[in-house]
């Protein structure tokens, strides 16, 4: 019948028209790949990655339109004719043109390496330090190969330092606070207490500032002069982070202006860039406080106390290494019979050789 070779004609275009969308969709999707590893801030597409495109995007027609993301089905075909174009001017035939050779991608990765781990070194800084290593290009090229990726000079890259690298700069003279909680008995029931820490980046130093069920700003301040004393531990402190919590007022970061110490209050929401704190405080909660019912104020100051010895003089760290960081004098004799130190009621065990 008639009818039935045009029902077969139009099924054999659809399908062939899905597998030219299907084809098309599956190569566009393999090219974000390849710009996302490639870690490229301009997405720009490599000319292979052109041709391969406009290759499959070309049978489609007006078909591109409803699957193309990437570009502008007119940028993908301006592509294709350029293709097309180079076809016929036979440049693939012509002979290299005389200049300078090619850097190495070894060459290229060193340059990328060393304008992002130091981000005052201007070109001719890293070509000397290419030829400390055998190395020889122009501050021209350096230039070039970073243009390419994105990178500019020393000053534009002074000034897009990340948080992780402004952190590990600092972390000797960088501190952190913040609150947590805890739900104690009280003779009038069921209490919150607010818990005042601060924390010292490098070492994991905790310092309980104070303990209260009313963190008015009065209270708060006072803490601040505490810390900031000529003898206290923040003495030498240059920074201080902390959140937006209303708590900390402009009363309270203004004591540790007049002390020296710069404050860094966090964006909104993002816990974490005060990940050391919050840490910390899913330490103590975890491993203390939610396996124990407490009774009163003097319950919670004993139970922290104990902790806070325990987590500074005999956890081991693995941020720092598996170590502690404020180790007790222990004995060197490895015969000697293995002893087991407990805290509160073997809650905390810590086991080391007797002398």
């Amino acid at each position: 019948m008639p009818w039935k070779k045009l029902l077969a004609c139009v099924t054999g275009q659809i399908d062939e028209a899905l597998r030219q969308k299907l084809e098309f969709v599956l190569e566009e999707n393999h090219v974000y790949r390849a710009l996302l590893a490639r870690h490229s801030p301009h997405w720009r597409l490599q000319d292979a990655e052109r041709k391969v495109l406009a290759e499959k995007g070309k049978p489609l027609g007006k078909l591109l339109a409803d699957v193309i993301t990437m570009v502008q089905p007119e940028t993908l075909l301006k592509w294709h004719r350029q293709l097309v174009a180079r076809k016929w001017d036979f440049s693939s035939r012509r002979q290299a043109k005389p200049g300078r050779t090619h850097v190495s991608v070894e060459v290229e990765k060193l340059v990328l390496q060393f304008a992002q781990e130091n981000p005052s070194w201007g070109y001719d800084r890293i070509v000397g330090a290419l030829a400390n290593l055998g190395y020889h290009i122009s501050d021209q090229t350096v230039g070039n190969i970073l243009q390419r990726q994105g990178l500019g000079p020393a000053p534009e890259r002074k000034r897009h330092t990340t948080w992780a690298a402004f952190i590990r700069r600092h972390t000797a003279v960088l501190w952190a606070t913040d609150f947590f909680t805890a739900e104690v008995w009280t003779p009038t029931g069921l209490t919150t207490y607010y818990v005042l820490f601060f924390l010292h980046l490098q070492t994991r130093r905790v310092i309980l500032a104070g303990i209260t069920p009313f963190p008015h700003e009065a209270w708060l301040k006072q803490i601040a002069r505490n810390v900031t004393a000529a003898d206290a531990p923040m003495a030498n402190a240059r920074f201080l982070l902390h959140d937006r919590d209303a708590k900390f007022s402009d009363n309270f970061d203004s004591v540790f202006h007049a002390a020296g110490i710069q404050v860094l209050k966090l964006p909104p929401q993002s816990p974490n860039l005060n990940a050391f704190a919050e840490r910390w405080v899913r330490s103590v909660k975890e491993e203390c406080l939610d396996q124990l019912i407490l009774f009163g104020e003097r319950s919670l100051r004993h139970v922290l106390d104990e902790y806070l010895a325990h987590h500074q003089h005999e956890r081991n760290h693995q941020g720092l290494d598996n170590v502690i960081p404020f180790p007790s004098q222990q004995s060197s004799c490895l015969d000697g019979t293995i002893r087991k130190s407990e805290r509160l009621g073997g809650l905390l065990n810590f086991y080391q050789r007797a002398a």
